[in-house]
């Protein structure tokens, strides 16, 4: 009834995009300073549990049951009705809809992960589970339905590949408001407590992000193979571009920032990846070096504490691929996508344009909005004293290393 090999092709993206959630812990726990390392990680794990939750109970339901047109789909397939072992994902026919479930729920894991960084060191964890919770069902969801699941961007022509708009675009500007809302960290000079754990995180994002990428899409296929070494390129070409920038800058040649930059490809390329070519892909590494690199300068320059950068890498690499998605798409890559602006798509640049700042604007305006909200709940931000003491010990009574724990 089912293509074996897509089915296990999918399911073995399924893994590696699911990987990458860890993947994001490390890469935050290495970058957090050493009485922060364990409340960065544990924000980003719990996703998996509670995300999983709330997909099975309603999440897959809004995002791909009916709506068609609209903002957020219908309660139909909740607590996943209908899904079972004989019931085929229609969109292909070739793989079973559980396997479909289970690809994007790994995607609904991730995201709301990716804001951690940002805030890292100043919000409570029961105000982290209720933000956890709402951010997806206010953001995440309607977001999805309308680019994926026939919703009213994708009824307009609005493309993105694997997540640029829903994904980092989103996230990133989600980050940026809880930045506004909780303020600066009293030490924000704190340094990077491990290096070697910041590139082990990077290597398991760079891994992830093939299934992430490749498996959008959703068949095997030529496309399937392009988004694969775009994926590949865009972060190589931006990884040596933010390094020779930073080289150039301060004089010498830094490891974080080379492994910044590659994350910096991964997240700009996402939206991309399976509708451009493979020189563009290239152009497109560079931009994102040059770009998320200069965000991140203006981010420091403003004085905004994004601790871990997120808006700069994610937020503005969204921002960027999606743009660069509406100048560079071309349907002789991919028939199933469009043409861009430099090959006549004025309108699906604008289109392009206006749908990632609408994204953006609502993604930020809503994250403070329902801070706002959740202070009124529970306090947001930590006290004085346990950000002093770290939120490891203070809030969860566990330390990441056995010795002196002070940075």
């Amino acid at each position: 009834m089912y293509d074996t090999g897509t089915t296990g092709f999918m399911l073995i993206s399924t893994s590696l995009v699911m990987l990458m959630t860890p993947g994001l812990a490390f890469f935050y726990g290495g970058l957090a300073c050493k009485r922060n390392i364990l409340g960065i990680m544990m924000q980003t794990f719990l996703s998996l549990g509670i995300t999983t939750i709330l997909w099975f109970i309603m999440g897959y339901s809004l995002c791909f049951s009916g709506g068609e047109g609209g903002i957020i789909g219908n309660l139909d397939k909740m607590f996943l009705n209908g899904v079972t072992i004989d019931s085929a994902f229609s969109a292909t026919g070739k793989i079973p809809e559980i396997v479909f479930v289970s690809y994007q729920m790994m995607f609904a894991i991730i995201t709301p992960a990716l804001i951690t960084g940002a805030f890292v060191n100043r919000v409570t964890f029961k105000a982290y589970v209720i933000f956890l919770v709402l951010w997806q069902i206010f953001v995440y969801y309607p977001f999805v339905h309308m680019v994926w699941g026939g919703g009213l961007l994708s009824t307009l022509g609005v493309l993105d590949f694997a997540g640029g708009i829903v994904v980092h675009a989103t996230a990133g500007f989600a980050a940026l408001a809880s930045v506004f809302y909780v303020g600066k960290r009293m030490d924000t000079k704190a340094n990077p407590n491990s290096i070697p754990l910041v590139a082990i995180g990077t290597a398991l994002l760079w891994f992830g992000w093939f299934g992430f990428n490749a498996g959008s899409e959703l068949n095997l296929d030529g496309i399937t193979t392009l988004a694969f070494i775009n994926t590949d390129i865009s972060a190589s070409f931006a990884a040596i571009t933010w390094l020779l920038i930073e080289w150039k800058k301060e004089g010498q040649p830094k490891f974080v920032g080379l492994l910044t930059g590659s994350v910096a490809g991964l997240a700009t390329i996402t939206p991309a990846a399976g509708f451009v070519s493979m020189p563009v892909a290239a152009i497109m590494g560079i931009c994102a070096g040059i770009g998320c690199y200069a965000a991140v300068h203006i981010k420091n320059r403003f004085g905004w504490d994004d601790a871990l950068d997120v808006w700069g890498v994610h937020g503005m690499g969204g921002v960027l691929g999606t743009i660069l998605l509406g100048v560079f798409a071309s349907t002789a890559i991919n028939p199933s996508g469009a043409d861009g602006l430099i090959y006549g798509g004025t309108s699906f640049f604008v289109i392009q344009f206006v749908a990632v700042v609408a994204t953006s604007v609502y993604a930020f305006v809503f994250t403070f909005m329902m801070l706002k909200l959740i202070d009124v709940i529970t306090p947001v931000k930590v006290s004085e004293e346990h950000e002093c003491l770290g939120l490891d010990w203070a809030i969860h009574g566990e330390n990441a290393y056995d010795h002196d724990f002070a940075n």
